[in-house]
């Protein structure tokens, strides 16, 4: 996994606050991930992970998958992000942490780090799905790497995956022909194809 780091705070929508004079909460919002959020990001990747690869991986390695592996390398890319626009969104229902989506210039052999952004994680816990938390994030997404002066941003997704491919073709990105082949194992045992999409991050 690479560092990542922290932006600003990036848009908070629908602000409604209690009557009793607390401090408003918004009910939906992305805002920047905090190092203490880092358990809760590791475990909303191991339910995303085990829904966006069943079928392609063995049940026993998906029910293998360990939360808090997971969450001890976000803390520490959280407390020592490296790279400046390393960055880590997190999605907010309330005060509930229900996704997250972590950007990094881009490592692909053809891309140019000044110039290309990566989209290495976009998740949203399974139970919080279709209510908006994913929109939300890749706006953020697209935000905070057209504030990075970035020139373009892309995310690799399964080729079998059509409901996520749907879900970034509808928000204006494309296939770029670039495909590849994770070998998850290093013995070609379980191959999974990638195919990697893009878009502009410039403002319409």
């Amino acid at each position: 996994m690479s560092d990542f780091g922290v932006p600003e705070p990036a848009n908070l929508s629908d602000l409604s606050g209690p009557s009793d004079g607390a401090t408003p909460v918004a009910e939906t919002s992305v805002r920047l991930a905090l190092p203490a959020e880092a358990n809760a990001i590791g475990e909303i990747q191991v339910a995303a992970w085990r829904v966006a690869y069943a079928g392609l991986l063995p049940a026993e390695v998906l029910a293998d998958l360990n939360p808090a592996q997971f969450a001890a390398q976000w803390r520490a890319a959280l407390l020592a992000p490296g790279e400046a626009r390393n960055r880590v969104l997190v999605a907010l229902a309330g005060r509930t942490l229900v996704g997250f989506a972590a950007i990094t210039p881009s490592d692909d052999p053809d891309a140019d780090p000044q110039r290309d952004a990566l989209v290495a994680e976009l998740a949203v816990k399974p139970e919080a799905t279709r209510n908006g938390h994913g929109s939300r994030l890749l706006n953020a997404v697209v935000d905070t790497v057209r504030a990075d002066g970035f020139g373009r941003v892309t995310v690799w997704v399964n080729s079998t995956d059509d409901v996520l491919r749907a879900f970034y073709t509808e928000a204006g990105w494309a296939p770029d022909s670039a495909h590849r082949e994770l070998d998850l194992y290093g013995d070609e045992s379980v191959r999974i194809k990638q195919i990697r999409l893009h878009a502009d991050p410039s403002p319409m």
